[in-house]
This record gives C-alpha cells, sequence and structure tokens, in this order.
C-alpha cells in the first residue's frame, strides 16, 4: 500500500513542473489577412449559389428550417463582402468603388438575413431584389460581364 501510495504522489511531482510553467507570451501584432481565393471563385463559390438557394427558399413561405438556412446562406454572402474587401483593385479610383460596393453587398445581405430573421416574407423578397441590384450594379462598375437575374 505505502509503495502504491508513493507511486501515486512521485507521479504528481513530476508534472508539478509542467503546472508552473508559464505559456510563451502571443506575438504582440496580430497576423496579416491576406486574399487566398480569385475573386471569380468567391463569387462563383460563396455569393452565387447562397444567392441562389435564397431565392428559390423564398419562392414560397419558407419553413422554420428554410428561415435559417436561408438567413446563413444571407449571412455568407454579407461575409463576403468582408473578402472582397481584402482584395481592392490597384488603382486609387477602383479601390474606393470596390470597397464602396463591397461594403454594400455586406449590408444589403446583412438587411437580407434580419429580414429572414423576421420571417417576413414580403420584406426578404424585397431586400434579395435589392441586393441583386447591388451586386449588378458592382459587375457594371468593374466591367464584369456577369448579370444577375433571379426569378
Amino acid at each position: 500500500m505505502k509503495f502504491l501510495l508513493l507511486m501515486i504522489c512521485s507521479g504528481w511531482f513530476c508534472l508539478l513542473p509542467a503546472w508552473t510553467q508559464t505559456p510563451k507570451p502571443l506575438p504582440s501584432l496580430p497576423p496579416k489577412l491576406e486574399a487566398v481565393a480569385e475573386t471569380k471563385l468567391l463569387m462563383e463559390g460563396i455569393a452565387l449559389p447562397n444567392l441562389e438557394g435564397v431565392n428559390k427558399i423564398l419562392k414560397e413561405k419558407p419553413d422554420l428550417a428554410g428561415w435559417q438556412f436561408a438567413r446563413g446562406q444571407s449571412l455568407l454572402i454579407a461575409e463576403n463582402g468582408n473578402l472582397l474587401m481584402l482584395r481592392p483593385p490597384k488603382s486609387k479610383t477602383g479601390q474606393e468603388v470596390w470597397m464602396t460596393r463591397s461594403s454594400e453587398m455586406r449590408e444589403m445581405a446583412t438587411l437580407l438575413a434580419r429580414s429572414i430573421a423576421d420571417k417576413d416574407l414580403e420584406k426578404s423578397r424585397t431586400n434579395l431584389a435589392a441586393l441583386t441590384r447591388t451586386c449588378n450594379k458592382c459587375h457594371e462598375n468593374f466591367r464584369v460581364d456577369a448579370k444577375i437575374k433571379l426569378d
């Protein structure tokens, strides 16, 4: 019995140095945000499928799961606006328009998510149409040959 007690106690003493060590300090500078994916991939992989998904869900009055899913899709579009801000064009005038259009995308998608959270079908449809116009306005500004049409 004394041997078992000695083993248990000595095990605790072996762990004591690990408990008393202070963790390494975190770096003082936050990591740099940088774009990784191409803008086209963000549009084709995040914005468009989620926009089409919300449109499909809002064709008829969704059930609870539909409302929740559509809200998530809207918020992904809003986050895509944040991702777009990481990759502005090089020209100064292009940067200003890019940041304006990207923040408009985020704002309109956030409004859409709020109306969906409120389960307001008509307001959600109106906000979806406004978000679509926002996307097309940016495409016109940057001469992107893609017009978003939802039926």
